[in-house]
């Protein structure tokens, strides 16, 4: 059912529909449990769900889907921290200055390509970059990510891409 334009939020019933609440789960759906009279709230870590008691305004309903967006929105982009800590998903890697801040170059573009020679561009404060040593730096990259379910794609011509790795096999 959607309540606002953007990715589909399922109303579920709960207890009575606990097996499709884990159908929804499994497939990672966005949800709000309805809870039905006498029922306890259900403890859950899962930033993909959230409850209501019944009865519910529909004003208010929007504003728990929508909150459920922003929260799945923040956990599907990757953050760079000043640290150096890449966080994805729950997942976390530590890179190296360098690493950080070209990963927080891409992530800042997720999911589109950044020409190359952005990438190249001096900074302030920063060494320059020859082309054979960003070459070095993407592949040292590419290894911290793969266990955080990230990717960096070559767009042959153009830069490069940092993207979910499962969208590779979509």
């Amino acid at each position: 059912m959607p309540l606002l334009p953007g990715e589909k939020v399922e109303l579920i019933r709960w207890p009575a529909e606990s097996d499709r609440r884990e159908r929804c789960r499994d497939r990672g759906v966005m949800r709000i449990l309805v809870l039905e009279a006498g029922a306890e709230a259900p403890a859950s870590p899962d930033l993909r769900e959230d409850w209501v008691r019944a009865p519910i305004s529909p004003g208010d309903l929007r504003a728990r889907a929508e909150a459920l967006r922003m929260r799945a929105a923040a956990e599907s982009r990757p953050v760079v921290e000043p640290n150096g800590v890449l966080r994805f998903r729950r997942r976390s890697a530590l890179l190296s200055p360098t690493g950080a801040h070209l990963v927080a170059r891409l992530a800042a573009s997720f999911t589109e390509v950044v020409a190359r020679d952005d990438l190249l561009a001096p900074q302030p404060g920063r060494p320059p970059l020859s082309r054979n040593a960003l070459d070095l730096h993407i592949m040292r990259i590419r290894r911290r990510l793969s266990a955080l379910d990230l990717r960096v794609r070559t767009v042959r011509g153009r830069g490069y891409v940092l993207e979910a790795a499962h969208r590779a096999e979509h």
